[in-house]
């Protein structure tokens, strides 16, 4: 969900507007979350953020990734001054 939208949602039945109040606050969250959850979860998404690097695996140029691993190498050294 890179990009956030606004939505107003119109004729929400009465019951499905209870249930969501409800929800929100035995969750103890305010309703605006919980009704953002709940169509995510209809839409078939996962709510929560990813937490690997899937979206950045195979993203960088061959440049790229040859200078990000000449910085990883760089940090890897050991400077002999710091450790007297």
């Amino acid at each position: 969900m890179s990009s956030r939208r606004q939505y107003t949602i119109r004729n929400i039945p009465a019951d499905v507007d209870r249930t969501l109040r409800l929800r929100a606050k035995q969750l103890g969250k305010s309703f605006n979350q919980v009704a953002l959850e709940a169509l995510v979860a209809g839409a078939g998404h996962d709510f929560r953020p990813k937490r690997d690097f899937s979206g950045v695996v195979g993203s960088l140029t061959a440049k790229e990734a040859e200078r990000l691993d000449e910085e990883i190498r760089l940090q890897r050294q050991i400077d002999p001054d710091l450790w007297r």
